[in-house]
């Protein structure tokens, strides 16, 4: 077992309103920028009016503490208005991401029953068809930046913020009250709906933006991981407000491009301000260090960059610091535990592995056997540490997998190093990281047997020329029929959320199966040399 000492944080009070927590903190900063997005700025001041305004408006639905609200909205200055005043009214907002399919969004409305929802207006079409085809519970939708006309059961949020007054006080939520929802993938099936408290967001600012990262008040942050997931929402939400810092949002997706932007403060709403702390992930930093328009060291003000999602390569971080003068400080974290557990430091990376324990979390690595497995062999990563989800909403088995006697079992394969360190062996089971997102090669394999010319098919994860996992299809075609690379790509574009498709396809006369049948991903894996 490796453990490091945790540092002196304070637990949160018996009642303990995250929103408010992060209200009360800031309190003295109302001119402050808290959100710079395309459209202007939010500040201290205003995030708190509106925060409370929202919380007033949806207790004045009807909605009542512990009931769920569906978020699914783009990363704009609405973003934390919707979430915090949920928060604030202990209303349990659902934050999803914004990727997904009218099918995806159905289940979770039903799973979560959701009693209102919360959407940017460029996403109401995805939302309105998952409406049509589920079993809901919605009594009211509130569209932040409409892009259409709406119908009489849609409001738009800036209409029905001006129509409350701001709620006089929090609800008196306590630290171990469902605070808000996350889905997390799972190899098989559905998504899981991750819970966690209202104190899990506080111990991971306090123990690893503060603790480890280091940020501070005058820190411009911005972060290509969305807020919908859990990475996203430590870095552009509850990491900056603990220290009132002020955070860029961007809607677009996080291409080299739009990143390029906002470093340089070549906005509008930025006008000439730059980033000091820049959150991404592997497969982006590859695309930033490939592109043409990659800025100069002195057109940047970046003083500390972070990585998370998939394992970075030790090749990128180096050749980053190269160009930028500034390490990237990769960590592992997850949907279940919150934020980063293991991490590397500023001023003290080892490229090629995940860092240290986070103080404030334990770590042990076990074998088949259930015991600890010695310094240099692989075994499975479990974590102990306060920002544990409290279990998956309705899922009672997966939750006893999961969460085991105060420990977390992660599903990632690790090895300890002679020096303390980490580093990332794969997945102990089938899923794939790609982009940072995980990604079922069994969800992958269902949706490419549905064309009518594939027979049978196995997905697995390959390395690419920068060592990041990519998704390979082997596809064996129906006797006499016959379909192309391409044209299966875009059939399963068409049916799952677009990052899912496989990114190469391989024909091929049969797959490798167990007596029972059973596809053999491992050997296509070794016939590839080691993939995922």
């Amino acid at each position: 077992m490796s453990e490091t000492p945790s540092p002196a944080v304070a637990a949160p009070p018996e009642t303990f309103n995250f929103a408010a927590h992060l209200l009360a903190l800031n309190a003295g900063r109302a001119g402050r920028s808290a959100f710079v997005d395309d459209l202007g700025t939010l500040s201290y001041g205003q995030l708190e009016e509106r925060v409370r305004r929202l919380a007033a408006g949806l207790r004045g639905l009807g909605i009542r503490r512990e009931e769920r609200v569906l978020l699914l909205m783009q990363d704009v200055a609405d973003w934390p208005v919707a979430f915090l005043g949920a928060m604030y009214a202990g209303i349990v907002p659902v934050a999803v991401n914004t990727l997904l399919t009218a099918d995806d969004y159905a289940y979770m409305l039903e799973h979560s029953r959701a009693q209102a929802v919360l959407v940017s207006g460029a996403l109401l079409p995805a939302l309105t068809a998952a409406m049509t085809k589920s079993d809901h519970e919605v009594g009211k939708v509130i569209v932040s930046r409409p892009v259409a006309p709406l119908h009489p059961a849609e409001v738009e949020l800036e209409a029905f913020l001006a129509a409350q007054a701001p709620a006089p006080r929090p609800a008196a939520t306590g630290p171990d009250d469902p605070g808000f929802w996350l889905y997390s993938s799972g190899s098989t099936g559905r998504p899981k709906g991750t819970v966690h408290s209202h104190a899990n967001p506080y111990w991971t600012a306090e123990l690893y933006g503060k603790a480890v990262l280091g940020l501070r008040e005058d820190d411009l942050c911005f972060s290509a991981a969305k807020l919908f997931f859990a990475y996203g929402l430590g870095n552009g939400l509850t990491f900056p407000m603990s220290v009132g810092a002020t955070v860029v949002l961007m809607a677009e997706r996080p291409t080299p491009d739009a990143t390029f932007k906002r470093w340089t403060g070549a906005t509008d709403s930025l006008a000439g301000r730059k980033p000091t702390v820049f959150y991404g992930a592997p497969t982006g930093f590859a695309g930033m260090l490939a592109n043409p328009n990659l800025p100069r060291r002195e057109q940047v003000a970046l003083r500390l960059v972070s990585s998370a999602g998939e394992a970075l390569p030790a090749e990128l971080g180096e050749r980053f610091k190269r160009h930028f003068g500034v390490d990237i400080v990769d960590g592992i974290g997850s949907t279940e535990m919150l934020h980063i557990f293991i991490s590397n430091r500023p001023g003290a990376v080892r490229y090629g592995t995940t860092g240290w324990p986070v103080p404030g979390y334990r770590i042990e690595l076990r074998g088949d056997d259930g015991g600890p497995v010695p310094d240099g062999e692989p075994g499975d990563l479990y974590i102990h540490g306060p920002s544990a989800a409290m279990m998956y909403w309705g899922n009672r088995q997966k939750t006893r997998d999961t969460f085991q006697g105060g420990w977390t079992k992660s599903g990632d394969k690790y090895v300890r190093n002679a020096d303390g360190t980490y580093t990332y062996g794969g997945r102990s089971d089938d899923m794939l990281k790609v982009s940072g997102i995980y990604v079922s090669p069994f969800e992958v394999e269902a949706t490419l047997v549905q064309h009518p010319a594939v027979l049978e098919a196995a997905v697995i994860g390959v390395p690419d020329a920068e060592g990041l996992t990519k998704t390979k299809a082997f596809v064996v075609l129906k006797a006499g029929a016959g379909a192309t690379e391409e044209e299966l790509k875009a059939f399963v574009k068409d049916r799952l959320a677009p990052y899912k498709y496989p990114r190469q396809i391989e024909f091929v006369a049969d797959l490798p199966k167990t007596a029972t049948g059973k596809i053999q991903r491992f050997k296509l894996r070794e016939r590839e040399g080691g993939g995922q």
